[in-house]
């Protein structure tokens, strides 16, 4: 017992003695020393901020002195036991009061203590704490009389409660939480605090938190700590510390003074925060927020800091900047899938920084563009010299996935200020001078002029026109006759797109195929072509057209996209069609964009029964004998030769030769372009196959098409091609 609770109950058995003499010596008055005890005791009882009962065990009866100033009740106010049982002492607690008053009756207790709810005399209920103990017995030590005090409990349970929850909040705190002497020395810790340091309470208590400090600050950091938490009495920042195991983390530490009621310091209470991750994330952000994840290299917001810097800082500095992109990036990206894509980028990215040296000079913009900045004494050689290398270092394959990929960029330059005043200026500028590069061939590099602003202006036009080419049904085929040389009958037709824009007018295919295989595009406009020409082939043969072979041209985007062989099959099953009507033509360039793909597409329509062509062969880079692993049907003679047939003699003898061994490996031949009949008679004897181009017939509307199919008879003079 505390020992103001010991003073308490002394003076309610000193006050209860002497009220019980009181009690059983009415008959003797007063004295005025008896008067001036009893004054004293009032004082006292008054000074302790307690009240005084006696119970009077035999009676049953209770009173109460001091009643009026602790529950408002009157100076002489008594209660019979059964009423203060049953009306003024809490139902929900009167069990217990009464328990620890018959522990105390039977012996068990040194005294009667107890805390619980009272009813005053506003009828409303509350907290009280009582104690008391038997005072008076019978001759045969039976209780007679008990008596006490009891004060009003509801201030110091309130602070008892918000002890105990701020207990129960520290010690179940995320943070850790310590408080120290005035020099320094642990005297308690949560767990948080604990866990976080790796120390049991036992290890910690009594040490100095010296044993925290890291060797990552000096001694003379943590002394200015500690100064400036003696003299102001708090201190709040970001700290290393040192954890049992000796390794380092950071925190965030807060160290406030805790004063006594007098205001005097006493102690010192921390907060300590591991903050090791979070700015591990916060690091990474801003990482990610200047910087490629995937390459590593500076992003489009450090590429755009790094310009502005350079443009408001330098005045009119001359620099360069180079916009490059790889050339057919997308295709690949398709047909080897994402993963093999990025792989490429990281590649595409070292072999970048092994030129440019400075990664600072060096950015990721976006998708498969990168930039350079060129500073320092920029000329017009020295940028053109670090072009060419950068184009000489993308001249050998990159090696994806096992798989040799051919890859090369075409690059843009603008020179600030000359090109470019503004950091937008000068970016549209270059990337305008790159779309240049990349309509030259590809694979090489063009400094801007005032007439490529106009050129990338007309592109986004077109652009934005054949984006809405389908919906607005811009897009038609016409059909250009293939005629066997064999039989003198029309065999098949060439599906050909055409697309005259509401804004533009006719586009050459030439213009808007490359951009739609660049944009993507051509796989909507490619799926419209397929069922197009397939519904137009099914008019046909309601219309009577004997059956003949519609060619279809696929770009690499398409047959690398996967799927194209499903589509090609639900087209022709949707259109009740068999297979005889559809041809594909496939370029040299869709064939090497992914050799395994293209090969797997291609053995998947011929087993459909769908005949497959090589299209504008001799002008890529493949060969008769891979053609021949591929299974293919027909090799289309690119008309570049057919055109020098009658005044190239090397001309002449490559068709002769294309001629020959695609019969040798079991193919057909199609000559395309033929415009003469002396290239006719030249191809007739060579044993060619077929022959498409003017000399036959332009490409032809719908209509106009079956009319010359069904009224085609070949002219008088010409003879048949022998047998092979």
């Amino acid at each position: 017992m505390t020992t103001l609770g010991l003073l308490a109950l002394g003076l309610a058995a000193l006050a209860a003695g002497y009220l019980l003499g009181r009690l059983h010596r009415r008959e003797a008055p007063l004295s005025q020393s008896a008067e001036a005890a009893d004054e004293r005791l009032a004082w006292a009882l008054w000074g302790s901020g307690d009240s005084f009962w006696i119970w009077d065990l035999k009676s049953d009866r209770l009173k109460s002195a001091g009643a009026e100033s602790s529950l408002g009740f009157g100076s002489d106010f008594a209660v019979n036991g059964k009423e203060w049982r049953d009306r003024y002492v809490h139902r929900d607690d009167l069990a217990r009061v009464l328990s620890a008053i018959e522990r105390h009756v039977r012996g068990e207790a040194e005294h009667y203590e107890a805390e619980y709810r009272l009813r005053d005399a506003k009828n409303q209920w509350v907290w009280v704490r009582a104690r008391g103990r038997i005072v008076a017995r019978d001759e045969d030590g039976t209780p007679r009389t008990m008596a006490g005090t009891y004060r009003v409990a509801e201030q110091a349970r309130a602070i008892e409660a918000l002890r105990r929850t701020s207990e129960a909040v520290i010690q179940h705190m995320l943070e850790g939480v310590a408080i120290t002497d005035l020099s320094y020395h642990f005297v308690s810790a949560n767990p948080a605090f604990l866990k976080l340091t790796g120390y049991t309470s036992e290890e910690l208590l009594a040490q100095s938190s010296t044993i925290l400090d890291s060797t990552q600050h000096s001694a003379q950091f943590y002394r200015d700590m500690r100064k400036e938490l003696d003299e102001r009495g708090a201190w709040s920042g970001e700290m290393w510390q040192r954890r049992r195991s000796g390794d380092d983390f950071l925190a965030w530490l807060q160290i406030a003074e805790v004063l006594s009621p007098e205001g005097q310091r006493t102690n010192f209470v921390a907060v300590l925060a591991d903050v090791t991750d979070r700015k591990r994330a916060e690091q990474r952000l801003r990482y990610l927020a200047h910087f490629d994840a995937l390459t590593g290299l500076p992003n489009r917001a450090f590429l755009r800091h790094r310009l502005r810097q350079k443009i408001e800082g330098g005045g009119s500095t001359r620099f360069a900047l180079l916009f490059m992109d790889l050339d057919r990036f997308k295709h690949v990206n398709d047909s080897l899938g994402h993963a093999a894509g990025d792989e490429l980028l990281r590649q595409a990215a070292r072999r970048l920084t092994h030129v440019v040296g400075n990664k600072e000079n060096l950015a990721r913009f976006g998708g498969d563009e990168f930039t350079v900045i060129v500073s320092g004494d920029v000329n017009a050689e020295m940028v053109e010299n670090l072009c060419a290398e950068i184009l000489d270092s993308f001249a050998g394959p990159l090696l994806v996935d096992g798989q040799e990929v051919a890859i090369s960029p075409s690059i843009g330059i603008a020179y600030y200020p000359d090109q470019g005043r503004t950091l937008d200026e000068l970016l549209r500028n270059a990337d305008a001078a790159m779309y240049e590069a990349k309509a030259r061939g590809r694979n090489t590099y063009r400094v801007y002029s005032a007439r490529l602003a106009e050129d990338a202006s007309d592109r986004t036009r077109m652009e934005t026109a054949l984006r809405k080419s389908l919906d607005r049904d811009e897009l038609r085929l016409v059909y250009q006759p293939k005629l066997s040389l064999r039989s003198g009958r029309i065999t098949g037709a060439e599906a050909l797109l055409r697309w005259r824009s509401a804004e533009l007018g006719h586009v050459p295919p030439s213009k808007f195929i490359p951009m739609a295989e660049e944009t993507g595009l051509i796989l909507p406009l490619g799926e419209w072509a397929l069922r197009q020409a397939l519904s137009q082939a099914r008019a046909w043969k309601d219309a009577g057209m004997p059956e003949i072979r519609i060619a279809v041209n696929v770009s690499s985007v398409q047959l690398t996209r996967g799927g194209y062989a499903e589509l090609v099959k639900n087209v022709l099953e949707n259109m009740g069609l068999s297979p005889g009507w559809l041809e594909i033509e496939l370029t040299e360039s869709a064939l090497m964009a992914d050799p395994k793909r293209a090969s797997a597409t291609i053995a998947d329509l011929r087993a459909l029964g769908v005949k497959v062509a090589i299209d504008d062969f001799g002008t890529g880079y493949s060969s008769l004998s891979y053609l021949r692993g591929l299974a293919i049907d027909t090799v289309k003679i690119d008309k570049s030769f057919v055109d020098g047939i009658e005044h190239n003699v090397d001309d002449e003898v490559l068709t002769s030769t294309i001629v020959l061994m695609a019969h040798s490996l079991g193919l057909s031949v199609v000559a395309e372009g033929v415009e003469t009949e002396q290239q006719l008679t030249f191809l007739r004897g060579e044993n060619c196959d077929e022959v498409q181009g003017y000399w036959l017939a332009r490409p032809l509307e719908a209509e106009a098409c079956r009319t010359f199919v069904f009224d085609y008879r070949m002219p008088k003079g010409l003879v048949l091609a022998g047998a092979r």
